[in-house]
């Protein structure tokens, strides 16, 4: 195109260039921003998922669930975070040394399992107040009220003692404990009791009678010191012996509970370990332990409970008619059977898992000396609580119960002066008093104990 002078028209700029320039830094914008914000949502996802499982966590191992079947899931789980959560907290550590160090010169430093059980927090206190190092632990398990073992826990707190929720076959736990703490002496009472609720649950009683007791003496056996130790077994182990009193050298291989075989299977792995690996190790057979603070599910406890509220209780007669008769022991003597067993303990003889010589090996009954039938027991109950009770005798059922116990202790009236001083009369007193207090039963039954006191002094 020319213009009228013949001059060139100038051409008009060329904006392509310009305008795809543009659009691709749009078109980067735009990937940016769908970057950044693809980026910002998995940070926020992340972030959303860890709160959760830390809130998981947390509730998890502060609000124990309210079913039994929910308790397995909490058990397991609690297991399985144990020893990271206890073995992280220097806190936890210091509570731990302290409660386990003895404030008298050549104290010892003692491991209670089953501390906020009934004989366990006994014996706790008895050695936390002669100035020994104590410290507890207890899985807090459901078999019978949780709140009682609970309340036991804040005694123990008040006497300084701390207790470890923990459970015997937590291995980790356990040996963090002993790299914390060189334990001088375990003491060990945690076990699945009862001989009737076996044949609801067996596999408890074989997951902590024997299962937790080899975990705990694995752990033992590989400590450096080596402790001496001091466990639990039963009277149920004579089982169907008929020799009376029952002495340490009658049978044991007839059991007639699955509670009374898993007691006398840890005799047998008391005897094992004692052989390989030098381990000090003496057994405790109980009989028929009652007193303030016991468990609800002994026959004093339901049937003082049952009395008071007007229910009906069964009274067992064997199937020939004979009365049904227990050696019941006070509380106070088996502290006392406990405290004089570790006393004339002596050391294990292993380091390290190896055996440098023989070990001390012993078993011992402590009871009363004096079987009293079950009918006897609840005419002393009628007494102190000024209530008849409404009986029905009927034939003992077969669930694993033996008709009659009597102790002899003449051996460990020997080696450590074991000598049982309270009466059935005198210890249901005292239980009975404990009794209404702890469960605000009306102050008429508390008339009943004073009177009941003052007539027989």
């Amino acid at each position: 195109m020319y213009s009228i002078n013949n001059t060139p028209m100038a051409s008009p700029p060329d904006t392509s260039k310009t305008t795809k320039l543009e659009r691709y830094n749009s078109y980067l914008r735009r990937v940016n921003s769908t970057k950044l914000l693809a980026a910002s949502s998995k940070l926020l996802f992340r972030s959303t998922l860890l709160v959760a499982l830390g809130l998981i966590f947390f509730f998890t191992l502060n609000y124990p669930p309210l079913t039994d079947n929910s308790h397995h899931i909490h058990t397991t789980t609690h297991n399985f975070l144990s020893s990271a959560f206890y073995g992280s907290g220097a806190a936890w550590e210091k509570q731990v040394r302290h409660s386990a160090t003895p404030r008298r010169q050549k104290g010892f430093s003692v491991l209670v399992t089953g501390a906020a059980g009934f004989v366990g927090s006994h014996c706790s206190i008895a050695l936390k107040k002669r100035g020994d190092g104590v410290l507890g632990l207890d899985n807090f398990n459901s078999y019978y009220d949780t709140s009682l073992k609970r309340a036991r826990q804040n005694l123990l707190s008040k006497n300084q003692i701390f207790i470890v929720d923990g459970d015997l076959n937590d291995a980790e736990l356990l040996t963090k404990l002993f790299d914390i703490v060189p334990f001088t002496h375990v003491l060990h009472l945690a076990a699945q009791a009862g001989v009737r609720y076996a044949m609801q649950n067996p596999q408890s009683y074989v997951k902590s009678n024997i299962a937790g007791f080899v975990n705990l003496l694995e752990v033992c056996k590989a400590a450096d010191p080596q402790p001496a130790i001091v466990w639990a077994s039963s009277s149920s182990v004579y089982g169907l012996n008929k020799q009376n009193p029952f002495s340490e050298d009658h049978r044991t291989d007839q059991p007639a509970s699955l509670y009374a075989a898993t007691k006398k299977a840890g005799e047998e792995i008391a005897h094992t370990y004692n052989h390989i690996y030098g381990l000090s190790l003496t057994g405790l057979r109980f009989f028929t332990v009652y007193g303030p603070w016991g468990r609800p599910d002994m026959a004093y406890f339901f049937f003082t409970k049952d009395i008071l509220q007007g229910k009906p209780i069964n009274i067992y007669e064997t199937q020939d008619g004979h009365a049904v008769a227990r050696d019941f022991t006070f509380i106070d003597d088996i502290v006392k059977g406990c405290i004089g067993s570790l006393d004339t303990a002596k050391a294990s003889t292993g380091s390290g898992g190896k055996k440098r010589g023989p070990a001390q090996l012993r078993i011992y009954n402590l009871g009363n000396t004096s079987p009293v039938p079950v009918k006897k027991l609840v005419e002393i109950l009628e007494n102190l609580l000024g209530k008849k009770a409404k009986k029905h005798v009927i034939k003992m059922p077969r669930n694993g119960d033996v008709p009659y116990t009597h102790a002899n202790v003449s051996l460990a009236y020997r080696d450590f002066g074991y000598k049982p001083t309270t009466d059935l009369a005198t210890g249901l007193r005292k239980f009975v008093k404990w009794y209404v207090s702890y469960y605000g039963v009306e102050s008429r039954v508390k008339k009943e104990i004073e009177d009941s006191k003052n007539n027989n002094e």
